[in-house]
């Protein structure tokens, strides 16, 4: 297809359940360089293979920080605004830096005792519930806020302003415009008042060592860090519960694995693994990258300045990578999804996400050997208007 021709729509997916839309196979199979519209912004290129989507996301001609400058495609009608995500080494790198080393495996592993007190102590709560119960707001919600926010050192008694400020940043028509620049605000300030707190009385938390190496090495501006600190509690809140939720719906509506993994503990990090593959969490490709240059790519030529959407759903799909993608197997060995990205915006809360996956579902599966979902798959209501596809509660009964 030439850029002169009609764009497809795009996302392909529809928000409710966890269907991967057949036109994906197609576009792998004949047009992986495919041109697309979305709902507000400019005309762009859809990647969909697995090769072109890491090449997308790792060779330097394609950058974020044009982004800031044009007409982003995009699903909603705010731009993915500023911060990490809209910038390009070295920049990115001097931001990046400050955070990654607070998020890496061997730091992060320690944390597995405190997210398994948290979990057990929710999961207390639930037993004492009559069922049947939403995992969604009585669990996940509260888990990845309750984590994210004692890493960063946020105080227990705000952590349920902070949910409602999160859900409201990722909204993409969900809520009026007006109140997630409203939200947007008050997170912003509240974040404000943070940093000045550690500046008085210095933490040993995410953020006073954050506000630390402001002060004492100058690797970031007040605005950065605030900004950094709001992307790490949005990024670890609801895309994690809802990447859990579904998770938890995909294994009841196949009974037999929940059944496995009580008999296999051991497969636990595997399974988490591949429903990071198997489940097509975002609605859409998001954060496109523009070509600074013409690159061939795709069997097609992106001109300078053409944006591109990697769509990572579509390349952990690939049937070149993964054989049989559309099947759900823990015994998968090697598995190198995209679930996180890649190259240098590659989600730098990957290794604390992956953990409280596993943790949560070992310690779900345990204490509830009968938890079944509590209405069909045609009953449940699905998530309109979100970055991420998930139900809007997910009743479960045990």
């Amino acid at each position: 297809m030439t850029a002169t021709e009609e764009p497809r729509a795009y996302p392909f997916n529809e928000p409710r359940g966890l269907e991967m839309a057949p036109l994906y196979a197609e576009l792998r199979k004949s047009e992986p360089l495919a041109r697309v519209r979305l709902a507000y912004g400019e005309d762009a290129w859809l990647v969909t293979r697995y090769a072109d989507v890491r090449t997308v996301l790792t060779d330097p001609r394609f950058g974020r920080a044009a982004s800031l400058e044009r007409d982003e495609p995009r699903t909603g009608p705010e731009g993915t605004g500023q911060g990490l995500l809209a910038m390009d080494p070295p920049e990115h790198t001097r931001l990046r830096t400050a955070v990654a080393r607070a998020f890496t495996a061997r730091r992060i592993e320690p944390l597995r005792p405190r997210v398994q007190r948290i979990t057990d102590d929710l999961l207390d709560t639930i037993a004492g519930m009559a069922p049947p119960m939403d995992l969604l707001e009585h669990f996940a919600l509260r888990l990845s806020v309750a984590t994210i926010c004692e890493l960063l050192g946020v105080p227990a008694a705000d952590h349920e302003r902070i949910r409602v400020w999160a859900d409201a940043m990722l909204s993409t028509s969900a809520l009026p415009a007006e109140l997630k620049t409203e939200y947007a605000g008050a997170v912003y300030g509240y974040m404000m008042g943070l940093v000045h707190q550690r500046r008085q009385e210095p933490t040993d938390d995410l953020l006073g060592t954050l506000v630390q190496a402001r002060d004492e090495q100058e690797h970031l501006s007040d605005d950065e860090l605030i900004w950094m600190a709001i992307g790490l509690l949005i990024a670890g809140n609801e895309n994690t519960a809802l990447q859990l939720c579904d998770s938890v719906y995909v294994l009841l509506r196949n009974p037999a694995e929940p059944a496995r993994l009580r008999a296999r503990p051991d497969l636990i990090p595997q399974a988490v693994d591949e429903l990071l593959r198997y489940v097509p969490l975002q609605v859409a490709g998001a954060f496109p990258r523009y070509a600074s240059e013409d690159v061939e790519l795709g069997g097609g030529v992106v001109r300078k300045g053409e944006p591109v959407i990697a769509d990572l759903m579509s390349a952990n799909w690939d049937e070149d990578v993964f054989d049989c993608p559309e099947r759900l197997d823990f015994a998968r060995g090697a598995n190198p999804h995209l679930a996180f990205g890649h190259g240098p915006h590659h989600c730098v809360g990957a290794p604390l996400a992956r953990l409280e996956l596993q943790v949560a579902l070992s310690a779900l599966l345990r204490r509830f050997p009968d938890l079944r979902l509590a209405v069909s798959g045609d009953e449940l209501k699905w998530n309109s208007g979100r970055l991420f596809r998930g139900p809007v509660e997910l009743p479960v009964t045990w």
